[in-house]
């Protein structure tokens, strides 16, 4: 700490080179903080899929549908707990940007499948009892001022006309991945309601009786059902989730990638940042050494120079980062768990960190090996 005003007097020595240095590192701190926030909501699904879950659907395409008698069936093969459903609503509140998810669920065996989504009896009570009823997810209530009691219209591009709905129950999750801006209706409307499609749902979740047995499972529904007309599709509910999320693309692979690009040019910048400071200050390095600094001394002030110009840049960088995901989810319902966390906070740091000590080794070494001699010939 005694050498700490030597080295902020260094950095104040070229301001413009040393701010201009701290707001490159920044924005490559705050891009950093977007990216693996954006990679960590679209992958929260998977990491919160139940391991006791299977997902079965349409062996073509997730949008094309399964009877509803496959229920009862699916029922029947051994190691199997219990079985719901649940299909794709796309309705739209005041504006087609409203986007949010609506599924419309079976009601009598919902939440003995999701146990992880919690409703008050009370409303959950309400909601059964009323077939125009809806619960929906706490960010979705909060996203838009809902109340319980509220009556919601939503324009229904799919199945036609406006569809109005009675919020009795607002859910929220209970582990910290859980994605609550869901609406939940009751299918036994939709099916009544809607002009085509009666008979026939989206998609359905099997909870089993013990992990272990989740490939057991998957065969044998796959087997019931092939070669008939709707044949299935049968995986566990993280591979599900993964492959949903894989078909916006390779996110993940999109932020090595850039985030790979972003360190070099940091490394670039930060050490051409440094070994240009270490030029301009050769005859003032010797005389630190005449004084009495040793070797080892002046690499450490070097590094520690380097040291606190990416720290500083990338702390800046990701406070920014962090503020702005605070304001939410920026897509309008894509991203509902739009949230930099404290782990994604500590890498970005280390790798602010990593970059500084990096950068700076080459001048900071050079400086080490400086003669005094040749340093004050230069004076």
């Amino acid at each position: 700490m005694r050498f700490l005003p030597l080295v902020l007097r260094n950095l104040r020595r070229k301001k413009t080179r040393t701010v201009l240095t701290i707001g490159s590192i920044a924005v490559a701190l705050f891009l950093y903080g977007l990216l693996v926030t954006i990679d960590s909501a679209l992958s929260a699904g998977v990491d919160v899929a139940g391991a006791d879950r299977l997902v079965v659907r349409n062996r073509i395409s997730l949008i094309l549908p399964l009877p509803l008698s496959y229920q009862e069936r699916l029922r029947q093969i051994p190691h199997v707990a219990e079985v719901t459903h649940a299909s794709w609503f796309g309705g739209n509140y005041q504006d087609p940007r409203n986007f949010f998810p609506q599924f419309a669920i079976d009601t009598d065996t919902w939440r003995r499948v999701f146990p992880e989504y919690a409703v008050p009896d009370d409303q959950w009570q309400a909601f059964v009892d009323d077939r125009e009823g809806a619960v929906a997810g706490r960010g979705t209530a909060e996203r838009f001022g809902w109340q319980v009691g509220d009556r919601i219209p939503l324009q229904a591009p799919i199945w036609g006309g406006t569809w109005e709905f009675n919020l009795r129950g607002i859910y929220d999750g209970t582990r910290s991945g859980d994605d609550t801006s869901v609406m939940w209706l009751h299918y036994t409307y939709l099916d009544e309601r809607r002009q085509y499609g009666k008979g026939v749902i989206g998609w359905y979740t099997i909870k089993i009786d013990d992990p272990a047995n989740a490939a057991e499972v998957a065969n044998a529904v796959d087997a019931r059902f092939a070669n008939s007309p709707f044949e299935t599709s049968t995986e566990t509910e993280k591979a599900f989730a993964t492959g949903f999320a894989r078909q916006i693309g390779n996110i993940r692979l999109l932020v090595v990638s850039i985030g790979a690009v972003v360190m070099f040019t940091l490394l670039l910048v930060t050490g051409a940042t440094m070994a240009s400071a270490v030029r301009e200050r050769v005859p003032e390095l010797g005389v630190l050494k005449t004084l009495g600094f040793t070797d080892l001394a002046v690499l450490g002030l070097v590094l520690a120079e380097s040291l606190l110009l990416a720290l500083v840049g990338g702390g800046l960088g990701l406070g920014l980062a962090k503020l702005f995901t605070l304001g939410g989810d920026p897509t309008g319902g894509m991203l509902p768990a739009f949230h930099l966390g404290g782990q994604r906070v500590a890498l970005g740091i280390a790798l602010a960190a990593a970059v500084g000590l990096v950068a700076g080794a080459a001048p900071a070494v050079g400086a080490m090996r400086l003669r005094i001699v040749d340093a004050l010939r230069r004076v």
